[in-house]
């Protein structure tokens, strides 16, 4: 019981889960494809990484859903330029918001009360809101749901593996510096164990591409991504360049894959999502 499990909770009088019971409804919801976006530290850009991939394939024409389950850190939300406003209650179904494309979006960033807001929720109540935006909100039929996993391998990517039942695959995103890399090996061992295939990796700022003469500098060093893809025989999908472009269009809602040729790394997400093998 919700009851049972929120004792003591400072936030138990607003988490969704004991509004419910503890208990989620049944989806009737149709979906497809289910990928978790994941990464084993903070701050290499996973998060962007899963935003711009539901944009992409929402402009190819994909009907794609984007669950943020990064309870601590949501950042879905900015990314995508949608709001708690955005979404609506229809009986015990959840409409989730509408974002760049098309694409359906639900985060618990909308359900809190400003962007200060802490989440202060122990595991089982977690477990209960990631069943939640899975089972009661309406995503109606999806080609794929991408999952923006927390950075780790704790109680939230758990509760997501066994809440989607059997997903699709995980897409790893890391930087070339080593404590980055080391971590990913804890993410390749967590996937193993859950028993999720891991589709790919992805490595984020992977040097820095002057945009006056081309010249670029790695500011870390370089093919820590492919190294440990090529260590556990895993598909390397490619590697995106730091790019400030990149920070601007998260912030103001514009996922930067969706600019094309106009931007590098734009083509870079778009050439590393077109290897994916759903």
């Amino acid at each position: 019981m919700a009851e049972n499990q929120c004792s003591g909770c400072s936030q138990s009088g607003s988490c969704p889960s004991a509004n419910a019971g503890g208990q989620a409804g049944q989806s009737s919801s149709q979906i497809g494809k289910k990928i978790i976006v994941m990464s084993g530290k903070g701050g290499v850009g996973k998060s962007s990484v899963a935003a711009n991939l539901a944009a992409w394939l929402s402009s190819r024409g994909s009907s794609v859903g984007l669950l943020d389950v990064d309870l601590h850190g949501p950042s879905i939300p900015r990314m995508m330029n949608v709001t708690g406003e955005d979404i609506h209650q229809v009986g015990e179904m959840v409409i989730p918001a509408a974002g760049p494309s098309g694409l359906k979006v639900m985060s618990i960033g909308f359900l809190l009360e400003s962007d200060s807001t802490p989440v202060i929720w122990r595991g089982p109540a977690k477990h209960n809101v990631i069943n939640q935006f899975v089972n009661q909100v309406h995503w109606g039929s999806l080609d794929y749901l991408i999952v923006d996993s927390p950075p780790g391998t704790g109680d939230e990517p758990l509760s997501a593996v066994q809440t989607l039942e059997k997903p699709d695959g995980a897409i790893i995103v890391t930087t070339p510096q080593q404590v980055s890399v080391m971590d990913v090996r804890r993410c390749i061992s967590f996937c193993g164990k859950v028993e999720v295939k891991i589709l790919g990796v992805v490595e984020n700022m992977a040097g820095y591409v002057c945009p006056k003469c081309g010249y670029r500098v790695d500011v870390f060093l370089s093919g820590g991504g492919e190294k440990v893809a090529e260590e556990f025989e895993l598909p390397f999908l490619g590697s995106v360049p730091m790019d400030p472009e990149f920070a601007i269009s998260g912030e103001q809602g514009k996922p930067i894959v969706l600019q094309g040729e106009k931007s590098p790394t734009a083509q870079a997400l778009a050439a590393s999502f077109s290897k994916i093998k759903f």
